[in-house]
């Protein structure tokens, strides 16, 4: 397995893994609309790849197994997005997404990494209290701005209209 940065060309395999892998996000979290506005500000996002086959010449044919984006605001790191293939699960290719995620924050002087999930996904709690993450007493609040909205329409490639601007 080999872990590096995203590269224009895994866009379709990164949107088929996210619709996979994350069925019921909502449309503010199309992978399209989001990896185009990660790529703008920072780039930390990698795909993590394996061997899938031998071409007919000899090369290896890599697939895209898994995903991590990270952040650093100059304050707190911050991981995004961490998907593997079902059929990949259990393999230790979430840990090594994290862990190079991690390293890489960690060598931007990052003194503390955050991470959110859904409260309701015990799997998904579970692995990363086993790399060493834990539950916070916080309450976490969120507000979509109105820059998610155009961009949403953006997306879907929408004229937005006059009357759907507040004023």
């Amino acid at each position: 397995m080999n872990i590096r940065l995203y590269q224009e060309s895994d866009a379709k395999s990164v949107s088929y893994l996210w619709n996979q892998v994350f069925p019921d996000n909502p449309s503010h979290n199309a992978p399209r609309l989001v990896i185009t506005k990660k790529l703008k500000v920072q780039p930390l996002f990698f795909v993590a790849e394996k061997d899938s086959a031998i071409g007919h010449e000899g090369t290896a044919l890599r697939a895209i197994v898994g995903t991590i984006m990270a952040g650093y605001d100059g304050h707190r790191g911050w991981l995004y997005t961490v998907a593997v293939t079902p059929q990949h699960r259990r393999q230790g290719i979430g840990s090594k997404l994290v862990q190079h995620a991690e390293s890489v924050l960690i060598a931007m002087e990052c003194p503390k990494i955050n991470l959110q999930v859904r409260a309701s996904n015990a799997e998904v709690v579970a692995f990363y209290k086993k790399l060493g993450y834990f539950t916070e007493e916080r309450i976490t609040h969120g507000k979509a701005s109105q820059i998610a909205c155009w961009s949403i329409l953006e997306y879907l490639s929408l004229p937005p209209k006059l009357t759907d601007v507040p004023v």
